[in-house]
């Protein structure tokens, strides 16, 4: 069943044309990967779903009767003065108003007009069944436990339940933007990026929910992992046009490379039909002109009349523009970092316990545990930001630190993005901007404010400024979180050609994959290793 077709749709926003004659089923059941270069349209689409804009004259939007959508944008509208646990529970409106009414009916069953009246009471007991039956439907008295089980299973701490929104980071809000839409169980889920700031069992619970909603589901993600583990179809925007696939990612790019390998065929082949009949053409219309003849005129009109009709195919795109990511690196010490009985407390809550690890020069390896295990407080005291509180950290003497942080707080908002190249790079402006070039920026985003850019586009300049760096110990804290897929496997094979050494953290379990060759897991204040990438952590951890 078709729950919401696009017919048509154009949609231009400023100057900039997004798409043009798009045309989209949407079906009960599927679950479908929403995928596209970062600008290609997806969040536009979204919003133009959702009423948010408006296509241009032509097109249409139809959906079935009473089909409802919820949609989480990358930054959710919430009230900031609620908690995250009191937001969440009021995400769907309708069991407020069953609980107001339940106590309203039992009320009315202790009024003598009620339940003297024989056709009063049987009314109102009617009334408190079908409300009992739809209460029960969303958990009865038990649904605040269903919030906070939600909540809790996507990644929120206990302690952050009751904490105020206005205090919580932009991920945490997402989870409750996330959380508020399951509990409303629209017809039509649309997510935009839900897996962002995720931790691993944030995503594998995510994971389950997509798999067992009984609605429609669309997702926009990055993630090649969680696209594999449970979408249906793969719809693809790129060059203001969509392309269906039904099957999980890894199925649709080897579909995708088929398919432009044949259209290169066929596009090959009608070119040099279309050609013959140009010669041909011209050859008849100089026959009838030089002898007069009728017969060879017509024939040159009619050729001309079968080429015209002629429905061309597009030349394929095989090669595009990619961000010129090269991370030079060079050798230095042998021993790059070593933990010697490190520990760390804050209070009463110990999140270190006597760590000792050492990591050599060439590593890769990958930092991972839930939120709130300590990743980021290990990141900060290797870079010398906290002090552990025993023990001792030891960079190499010919170690070069270079740090992406998932947040970009290495970056100066204030600051244009040719300055901060410029100044990192010691290079004239010009110099500057032919670099950035690489990095996919244009000439007007060169000379924009870091703060108007972005997520996208300050991940990018992040990996430009770690490249000036010349660092040979790159410590890197989610650096595909706002990455389209194309500049993360540009990322990955960069690391892979690196000299030097790599040590990140990363809820992207393709991207550990195709990385690292050992994980280091905080469990119990400790850090467990693990040979291999995710994959193979999750196989060993499977057989526990």
């Amino acid at each position: 069943m078709i729950q919401i077709q696009l017919t048509n749709i154009t949609l231009v926003l400023g100057a900039k044309r997004i798409f043009e004659n798009l045309n989209w089923e949407i079906k009960r059941g599927q679950r479908i990967g929403l995928i596209g270069a970062n600008g290609a349209g997806k969040s536009s689409l979204f919003k133009l779903i959702e009423g948010e804009h408006s296509p241009e004259l032509g097109g249409l939007i139809t959906r079935a009767r009473l089909i409802t959508t919820g949609y989480l944008s990358q930054h959710p509208e919430l009230d900031l003065s609620l908690s995250a646990f009191d937001a969440a529970l009021a995400g769907n409106p309708r069991v407020a108003e069953i609980h107001a009414q339940l106590e309203s009916v039992e009320k009315s069953l202790g009024d003598v007009e009620v339940y003297s009246n024989e056709k009063k009471l049987q009314h109102a007991l009617e009334l408190q069944h079908k409300l009992l039956e739809e209460y029960q439907i969303f958990g009865g008295d038990s649904y605040p436990q269903r919030v906070r089980d939600l909540l809790l299973g996507l990644g929120l701490a206990e302690s952050e339940l009751t904490k105020p929104l206005s205090v919580l980071s932009g991920g945490q809000k997402k989870l409750v933007g996330l959380a508020r839409l399951i509990l409303l169980n629209p017809d039509v889920l649309l997510l935009d990026e839900p897996d962002n700031h995720l931790d691993l069992p944030g995503k594998l619970f995510l994971e389950k929910l997509i798999q067992d909603y009984e609605g429609a589901v669309v997702i926009i993600s990055h993630d090649r992992y969680l696209l594999d583990a449970v979408v249906t179809h793969i719809a693809e925007l790129e060059d203001g046009k969509l392309t269906m696939f039904e099957g999980d990612y890894s199925s649709f790019i080897a579909d995708k490379d088929l398919r432009l390998a044949r259209q290169e065929e066929l596009f090959r082949a009608q070119q040099h039909e279309i050609k013959r009949m140009e010669i041909a053409i011209k050859r008849f219309a100089i026959w009838g002109k030089v002898y007069d003849n009728e017969k060879f005129a017509a024939k040159a009109k009619t050729m001309q009349k079968r080429l015209d009709k002629i429905e061309k195919i597009d030349k394929p795109i095989t090669e595009r523009k990619r961000m010129g990511l090269q991370l030079s690196g060079w050798r230095g010490s042998n021993k790059v970092l070593e933990l010697d009985n490190v520990s760390k407390s804050f209070g009463s809550k110990k999140v270190f316990s006597n760590l000792n690890q050492t990591i050599w020069h060439g590593e890769r390896v990958g930092l991972i545990g839930a939120n709130g295990a300590g990743k980021s407080v290990l990141l900060r005291m290797i870079l010398g930001k906290e002090n552990p509180d025993a023990g001792e950290i030891k960079i190499g003497p010919s170690i070069s630190v270079g740090h992406y942080s998932q947040e970009h707080e290495t970056l100066d908002f204030n600051q244009t993005v040719v300055d901060a190249v410029r100044y990192a790079g010691e290079m004239n402006e010009g110099k500057a901007t032919a670099f950035l070039l690489h990095y996919l920026f244009t000439y007007k985003q060169v000379t924009q404010k870091i703060g108007d850019l972005s997520g996208g586009e300050r991940s990018r300049l992040q990996l430009a400024l770690l490249v000036l760096s010349g660092a040979n110990f790159l410590l890197l804290d989610e650096p595909t979180n706002n990455l389209d897929i194309a500049s993360a496997e540009v990322l990955e094979q960069a690391l892979e050609d690196f000299v030097g050494t790599v040590l990140v953290i990363s809820h992207d379990r393709y991207f550990l994959d195709r990385t690292v060759e050992r994980l280091l897991v905080i469990e119990n204040n400790q850090l467990v290793e693990c040979q291999g990438g995710y994959s193979d952590y999750l196989e060993k951890k499977g057989k526990i």
